[in-house]
């Protein structure tokens, strides 16, 4: 396990955590999804791509440790949320790092990337890059109705988390979807707020920014079929790779193969 470093990050949408790792190679941000937190990326933190590079892990406002926002209809939106992490990027005086985004996080990507902050690479997991009809991006109704759920009981938050995180599903993960601020999901899915987002299939088919597209083979939550056919306008070796015996979190279900992809798109940008 290698020493990690703790910054709290004060921002317009609230005070932010930030953990990262002490290697001298690039600056990797890893974003997490909806009603997760950090944590989730130990895998790649503890990994060789700890020690070679910069990896930064946040928690997104009303998520971990980071706080509840204070405005939430400001901050829970994608904008809101692209916001609150370019904020924290500047903050940390990230030069051109690369975003790794899952699922939520990857969406959270894309719209930083939209707004012209300089990235260095994409690296998109678990996250459709959808249009305007965003319900072609997923299957199963997005979690059955759960991502948008207000306040987790218990068993809730247990079959959200069984349902993203498959065999790996643990009690840890069950207390992030418990802690997460509850009116984020209301208000992130609201259908006043949800179409406020950009068109992330316009924006990864015009972007000149190197983009990897992972994803577990075995996905229930998206469509991986849509995904592939997406017209990516910079992909990465100019396909969409999908690991064998992993499904919507595959930095967790597969960690080595995924740590493998990762570790190649750096070495190649």
């Amino acid at each position: 396990m290698f020493d990690t470093v703790i910054q709290n990050v004060d921002t317009s949408h609230g005070n932010l955590v930030a953990e990262m790792t002490l290697g001298k190679g690039l600056d990797v941000v890893l974003i997490h999804g909806n009603s997760s937190c950090r944590r989730v990326f130990h895998r790649q933190l503890n990994s060789h791509l700890g020690r070679d590079h910069r990896l930064i892990c946040i928690d997104l406002p009303g998520h971990g440790q980071s706080d509840d926002a204070e405005v939430k209809e400001r901050t829970y939106p994608l904008p809101g949320l692209a916001d609150a992490c370019i904020e924290l990027l500047e903050k940390l005086d990230l030069k051109r790092p690369v975003l790794v985004g899952w699922s939520l996080g990857g969406h959270v990507a894309i719209e930083v990337a939209a707004r012209s902050y300089p990235l260095r690479g994409l690296f998109l997991t678990g996250t459709p890059p959808v249009g305007p009809d965003i319900s072609e991006g997923f299957s199963g109704g997005l979690l059955k109705g759960l991502a948008s759920r207000g306040k987790f009981t218990e068993l809730e938050a247990m079959q959200f988390v069984n349902r993203v995180f498959g065999d790996e599903a643990t009690y840890q993960l069950e207390q992030a979807a418990m802690r997460t601020d509850f009116s984020f999901r209301t208000i992130l899915f609201s259908a006043a707020r949800i179409t406020e987002k950009s068109n992330q299939r316009a924006i990864v088919s015009s972007t000149t920014i190197p983009t990897a597209i992972v994803n577990g083979a075995d996905d229930p939550i998206i469509n991986l079929d849509y995904v592939d056919s997406v017209p990516y306008s910079k992909l990465w070796k100019g396909t969409c790779f999908r690991i064998p015996r992993a499904g919507h979190a595959p930095f967790l279900q597969n960690s080595e193969e995924f740590n493998g992809y990762l570790e190649r798109f750096l070495e190649d940008i």
